[in-house]
């Protein structure tokens, strides 16, 4: 048995609802339930030696591994992993038949020298008092502040206990505040979120895998969607809404970056980054997206995706009001839910509505939305359905909906990355960062909905996947039944592979699938791959371009081809010299 990561959890995680800690272990064929009942043991006698009685307990087994963790006083969260280490020391020495290296005395003394270090009493009077008037405190090991937002206060963390009896509580509140997350459509759901909140003339904070943006101001650029895309955003004066993209990763690390929200949405669950932290399969991970349900409460809303069964069962299963988004007008569930009274986002009949119990309103027609591509672009359709949810959510009039939704393009500038359309005299070329099979299936889909005389796809895979995720990815690929497939390396995503491998696999796969050899061929780089599928082209082409690293150039190149006047045919060279 090996210990693979201990660490904190901030906010609420897939194991606890609030602060604590967590070891991930190897079990290296250990039998689960003995090393979890060992470690409980030592673990019990552990938190009541030191006075930590109340505390949550709690542990899961996954494939040759174990998650366990335990919640924790929120001053004191870094001595708390401490005494979970300590406690599998403990349980490993048990189950291993071995004598114990220091008196249990000694290891209690230890532990209660490092709480006392790094106590903070302050800390937990001032949750106390902001969780009585109603507002968020959050707090890290620079900054703490008080408020979300344009309510806000922030101070330094090491001058936080001077400053406790001039807090002007009655100047701090909280922001109407969503968070996002799913396998796909995240970000270009914030990024729609954002344009609906400046139409109803409100000053949005939106964090991404991209950037975090106020306004038209880029804040940062980078992935921010954990806690400290978070806390940038919520600590921001200017802000008066904001939408979050929380991303597996950063659930899965350090829990939610905020405790409470007024929406939460699950756009979708689909296999990706599978094998990390513990989360093999896809019902784990179901669990894991659905963390967001927990900063709700009563006044809240999730909203959820009724065409996802996995979404469907769990939501149906929740406490808080659920908000159902489909583009089935006819889905099982809806007429049972709106009798009820509930509320659900749906595409009937080529118009996006929102039903309120036997109320039926609707905001605009599919064709136009320019995300939708007239329609094309049916994973656009649900992302805009769950953008109404939210919007409905977080109280933004349905005017200020329905001008957003008319109004957002996804261009380079608003929505990078994110099926970017140029045309290049005849030929169509769409950028998308599509990384995964189900993201991959919708752009495929989108594809192959618009009309071209002939399709190709640029692809590649980064080396974390494993191999039958790599071969699925490839098959996502090939339900656009493309003519030309150009397969990249990507050198900086190898992740422990070795280079040829995984477009070797690629290859191989689409093979099987059906495709001639002729009409493969494997590239060094991304813009290798994208300037050969550029010279391929011919009049009524389209070009489905996935980009990744070297997304950027790719669009830089795009950019200057279409400002040149560039046709296919004719080289590329002089245009990029």
């Amino acid at each position: 048995m090996r210990v693979l990561d201990s660490r904190r959890l901030t906010g609420p995680s897939l194991l606890l609802d609030g602060p604590g800690v967590i070891l991930d272990l190897a079990l290296e064929g250990a039998a689960p339930d003995s090393a979890i009942e060992a470690w409980r043991t030592a673990l019990d006698a552990l938190l009541a030696a030191i006075g930590w009685r109340d505390a949550t307990v709690t542990a899961r087994s996954y494939r040759d591994g174990l998650n366990l963790a335990f919640s924790a006083p929120d001053d004191t969260l870094y001595a708390a992993t401490e005494v979970n280490e300590a406690a599998w020391r403990e349980a490993a020495r048990t189950l291993a038949g071995e004598p114990a290296t220091e008196p249990f005395e000694l290891t209690v003394s230890r532990l209660q020298e490092a709480i006392a270090r790094e106590r903070k009493p302050w800390l937990l009077t001032l949750a106390r008092e902001a969780q009585a008037r109603g507002v968020t405190l959050l707090s890290d090991d620079r900054r703490m502040s008080v408020g979300l937002g344009q309510g806000s206060r922030a101070w330094p963390t090491d001058e936080a206990p001077s400053v406790l009896d001039r807090i002007p509580w009655d100047e701090l509140f909280d922001i109407p505040t969503a968070l996002v997350t799913g396998t796909n459509g995240k970000t270009t759901t914030v990024r729609l979120l954002g344009a609906i909140a400046h139409a109803a003339g409100l000053q949005a904070g939106i964090t991404s895998t991209d950037r975090v943006t106020v306004g038209d101001d880029v804040v940062a650029t980078g992935d921010y969607s954990g806690p400290n895309g978070a806390r940038t955003v919520l600590r921001d004066r200017r802000v008066e809404i904001a939408m979050l993209e929380v991303a597996r990763g950063g659930i899965l690390r350090r829990g939610l970056g905020v405790p409470r929200a007024r929406a939460a949405l699950v756009t979708n669950v689909a296999n990706d980054h599978l094998g990390e932290f513990g989360i093999f399969d896809l019902e784990s991970l179901a669990d894991t997206k659905m963390v967001v349900a927990k900063a709700i409460g009563p006044d809240g809303s999730v909203v959820l995706n009724a065409d996802d069964p996995r979404l469907l069962e769990r939501g149906q299963r929740l406490d808080v009001p659920v908000i159902w988004f489909t583009l089935d007008s006819a889905h099982p569930v809806l007429a049972d839910h709106l009798e009820r009274g509930g509320m659900a986002c749906v595409m009937d009949d080529d118009m996006l509505e929102v039903a309120r119990g036997h109320e039926w309103r609707e905001i605009v027609p599919v064709a136009d939305v320019p995300l939708t591509f007239g329609g094309a672009a049916r994973h656009n359709v649900a992302n805009a359905l769950a953008a109404i949810g939210v919007s409905v959510a977080l109280g933004l009039p349905e005017e200020a909906i329905r001008r957003g939704l008319l109004g957002f393009e996804s261009t380079p500038a608003a929505n990078p990355g994110r099926a970017n359309v140029w045309r290049l005299g005849s030929v169509t070329a769409i950028v998308d960062f599509a990384h995964n099979p189900h993201g991959l299936e919708a752009l495929a889909g989108m594809a192959a909905a618009m009309k071209a005389r002939r399709r190709a796809i640029v692809i590649g895979q980064a080396g974390d996947r494993d191999d039958d995720a790599i071969r699925e990815f490839a098959r996502a690929a090939w339900a656009m039944r493309p003519d030309h497939v150009f397969i990249k390396e990507m050198e900086i995503y190898l992740r422990g592979r070795e280079r040829e491998v995984i477009p070797a696999l690629i290859e191989r796969e689409l093979v099987q699938c059906g495709a001639r050899p002729a009409g493969l061929s494997r590239w060094p780089s991304e813009m290798e791959a994208v300037r050969a599928a550029l010279e391929w082209a011919k009049d009524e082409d389209l070009l489905l371009l996935t980009t990744h690293a070297d997304r950027d150039e790719v669009i830089a190149l795009l950019e200057r081809l279409v400002s040149d006047g560039w046709t296919p045919g004719r080289p590329l060279e002089p245009t990029i010299a």
